[in-house]
């Protein structure tokens, strides 16, 4: 049992470290592991379930496999010793028919699970309850707490040992005796230092029926000890709600006060562990209330049917009933909703006050028109449409800020360019930052290749800038920038550097953007001058509820047609141990090299002697929840995993087929300097190099015409999204293209399942739909690689996007009334903090 620390009377608050109200640093240190630091962490710690109420039933009704509930009197207690030590204690009970004949169980709480039997005449049963230790001290005051005679009440999972019900370590609750031995049985409790721990039957049967929330735990820290701190968190700072009219010596929290469960427990020092289950926490919600204000205002509470904050964490943490439970999830999911919608609505009105270039160029400037007429084909319905926004949102004097969701092959960077060239038509300048040096270079060679044909722009520069630069080549790239001469520019993080210097920049474009920090973008749109306008774009499937959530202060275009000529891709999924079937698909590969094309080889690891050699942008996949109740990221039942195929191995092994003698390889990873890359990537696209074996750092922007087949080994341990961008690398060149999604998992399990929907859907909006439900929102966009680190902890943006759309609503009201939400100070402070955490979770 833990206890608050020692001392003079402590004021504590929300930001009160849960360490300073604790004595076992231990169990403080392991709340810590699990980002639990604060009493506010602690609250907002919630169990991803709730046990379901226990069902109270007699003896004879209980069958083995079953949980449940009942009042017997104990026969019996032996205590047997054990081979290797310790020792077994076997206590025999019986029915307690009268308390049933009677009724009590019923009368003193109607609200029990009873299954039919209150007031009815039972038959009464024996059942055995049993307890293993190797501690004397123990197994002794075990036994002087379950004496003959004494009436007890029992919860536990039913087993059947000799043809007889047996209780492994259950819960057990002792009752006040009632009767003319109660003085005898009192002295006995005395002596033994201990005393009953419920009054009635009715009161112990509630303690142990209730439903009992379940936390993600470790090694270090069992859901129950999580349990016990949150409820111990809970009745300190309802101390600290005092009410005018009570005393102000309970809002402090005391050297008196040794705590930190609601209410004592029946044990002794030297007991260890209670039987009992934790008596509820008796908090009143009101007095709760004055150190945990609410954030949703009185009129949204009662439109929607809400609880108070405080209550919502009772109900969550301390419930009486699974409805209590879920009612106070609800609150709390529509709580996330509201402050991370007015956050981005915020957001977007503060980007409104600042000043932008207008790029309104003369009809004898149009260079973007000029542009968009040279093309060799016609831009889809989808693109002239972005295109025409963007057009719009350019000509404002407030920054643009737009958001550009498209398939792989879309036409993405057709988009971009023509936006970027109509900067340069007004005289001012464009950058596009990529996120790796492959990708700028392939973008550079793009852009100068597209300019070179729109008549008037022969003498625009085009200007690469990248870490990887020889200095003489990047102050040239600098000098340009910096002379505030129209030009497009293209780079990766360099341009995020205070060295680059653009006084004309008018509009950024930000390549897949969840790959750099906030801080980074950040640093494009400081200074003194006019704010850029901004266009993200992103390939990555994001569904609108998703988009509405994490981008709701962007304006969103969506392309969703491909452009005319583009073939569908063959997915085909295959087991590694069909030997038939893998020496097939090598035969086809080394036949498409024969007509002349190209094929990827993706591994997740880089080593074959380093286990964990994964590159920087392997995406794992989760863990199925239902298989890792500890929350470990590890399956409960995980045997010791087989490893992933390296880039190293799996090029050796390639080379040495018969299937591809004669064939050219090469390796590509992020551990690669920026020279090497750039020099696999020319041979690989000459032709020099038939076959590519690398990580995931082919996944954004390579292009490659010629390339018409890529192999994913281990794929179901990659994020759908992810396998749908590698899919994306190969059939850009208008010839028929093959992906193969090589596993090793069981057939009908989750992996198989994740790996039949990228084979039957090249439909990125349902691809990652599917991605969200199986991942947390975070994982998809590329915020965290687990999915547990996003600032949403119970908002789900799939199942809960009724939720989002009216909070979305509730937002833009409120706003409109209340700008400042100076009437709102509780969710101004809610929206400050949000915008800090999701800025750390992308920074």
């Amino acid at each position: 049992m833990q206890e608050c620390a020692e001392g003079e009377a402590v004021k504590v608050t929300l930001q009160t470290a849960m360490s300073s109200i604790m004595t076992n640093k231990r169990r403080a240190g392991a709340l810590k592991s699990l980002g639990v630091e604060t009493l506010e962490d602690a609250l907002l710690y919630f169990p991803f379930r709730v046990t379901p109420a226990v069902e109270v039933k007699p003896i004879s009704e209980i069958h083995a496999g079953q949980k449940a509930a009942f009042p017997a009197f104990i026969e019996r207690v032996s205590v047997f010793p054990m081979s290797r030590g310790g020792s077994r204690v076997v206590v025999s009970v019986v029915d307690d028919a009268q308390t049933w004949e009677r009724g009590a169980v019923a009368a003193s709480n109607p609200a029990l699970p009873l299954e039919g039997f209150a007031g009815m005449a039972i038959r009464p049963a024996h059942a055995s309850l049993v307890f293993f230790s190797y501690k004397k001290h123990y197994v002794d005051w075990l036994c002087s707490r379950l004496r003959e005679g004494r009436q007890i009440v029992v919860c536990g999972d039913a087993s059947e040992y000799n043809d007889r019900l047996q209780f492994t370590h259950p819960a057990v609750m002792t009752i006040a005796s009632s009767d003319a031995d109660s003085d005898v049985d009192a002295a006995a409790d005395a002596h033994a230092h201990v005393h009953a721990d419920a009054a009635n039957v009715g009161e112990a049967l509630q303690r142990v029926c209730r439903p009992q929330p379940v936390y993600h735990a470790n090694s270090r820290i069992s859901s129950e000890h999580i349990h016990d701190a949150i409820l111990g968190a809970l009745r300190i700072l309802e101390l600290q709600g005092t009410q005018p009219n009570e005393s102000k010596e309970s809002a402090h929290v005391s050297s008196q006060n040794k705590q930190d469960q609601p209410v004592p427990q029946a044990t002794s020092a030297a007991s260890g562990p209670t039987l009992a289950p934790p008596e509820p926490a008796t908090i009143n919600p009101a007095r709760l209330a004055g150190a945990i204000p609410d954030i949703i205002s009185d009129s949204l509470r009662a439109d929607h049917g809400l609880l108070h904050r405080a209550e919502a964490f009772c109900a969550v943490h301390n419930p009486s009933t699974t409805d209590e439970f879920q009612r106070g999830i609800d609150t709390l999911r529509y709580e996330e909703a509201l402050v991370s919608q007015v956050s981005l609505l915020r957001e977007r009105a503060d980007a409104r006050k600042s000043q932008a270039f207008v790029c309104d160029p003369p009809d004898d400037a149009d260079v973007e028109q000029r542009f968009i007429d040279s093309l060799p084909f016609s831009l889809t319905q989808g693109q002239k449409q972005v295109i025409a926004d963007i057009d719009a949102d350019m000509t404002r004097t407030w920054p643009m800020q737009r958001l550009l969701q498209g398939e792989v092959g879309s036409g993405k960077t057709v988009v971009a360019l023509a936006a970027m060239l109509r900067a340069v038509g007004a005289g001012k300048q464009a950058v596009l930052v990529a996120p790796t040096q492959v990708l700028a270079e392939q973008h550079f060679e793009g852009l100068q290749r597209m300019v070179s044909t729109v008549p008037g722009c022969e003498d625009v520069p085009v200007v690469l800038l990248t870490g990887g630069m020889k200095l003489s080549h990047r102050r040239k790239a600098l000098a340009i920038t910096a002379s505030g001469a129209p030009c497009l520019v293209v780079a990766t993080h360099a341009a995020f550097s205070k060295s680059f210097q653009a006084p004309n920049l008018a509009l950024v474009v930000i390549d897949e953007q969840h790959r750099f920090g906030v801080e980074q973008r950040q640093t494009l749109f400081e200074g003194d001058g006019p704010t850029p306008h901004m266009l993200v774009m992103t390939a990555t499937p994001i569904p609108r509820t998703a988009a509405m959530t994490w981008f709701g202060n962007l304006d969103i275009s969506w392309l969703t047609e491909l452009p005319g000529g583009r073939k569908p891709i063959t997915s085909v999924v295959i087991n590694e141990a069909d030997n038939a079937t893998m020496g097939q698909m090598f035969v086809h590969i080394r036949r498409r090299i024969d007509a002349g094309e190209r094929a990827y080889i993706v591994c997740a690891r880089i080593d074959e002697g380093d286990a964990q050699s994964f590159d920087e942008g392997y995406d794992a996949a989760p863990v199925a929840p239902e298989a890792d109740l500890d929350g470990d990221g590890v399956p409960d039942d995980a045997q010791p995993a087989v490893p992933l195929h390296s880039v190293e191995q799996m090029s050796q092994r390639l080379e040495a087929l018969p299937q591809f003698r004669g064939v050219t390889f090469a390796t590509l990873t992020g551990r690669d300097d920026d020279e090497t890359k750039h020099s696999v990537m020319e041979r690989f696209s000459s032709g020099e190099v038939q076959v590519l074996v690398a990580t995931t750092v082919i996944e954004v922007g390579v292009d490659v015409p010629q390339a018409s087949n890529i192999v994913i080994f281990d794929a179901e341990h990659y994020g759908l999204s992810q396998l749908h961008q590698l899919r994306g690398r190969v059939g850009r060149g208008g010839t028929k293209s093959w992906a193969f999604f090589i596993t090793r998992a069981e057939p009908g399990s989750l992996g198989a399942q994740r790996l039949d929907v990228i084979r039957t859907s090249t439909d990125g909006a349902h691809i990652a739909q599917a991605d969200l439900e199986l991942r947390g929102v975070g994982d998809v966009l590329g915020d965290a690689q687990s999915g547990n680190h996003s600032s949403l902890r119970l908002l789900r943006v799939v199942a809960d996007a009724d939720v989002i759309e009216q909070a979305r609503a509730d937002a833009e009201k409120l706003l409109e009334t209340d700008p400042q939400l100076t009437g709102n100070v509780e969710l101004a402070g809610a929206v400050v903090d949000f915008m800090r955490s999701t800025q750390a979770d992308a920074a």
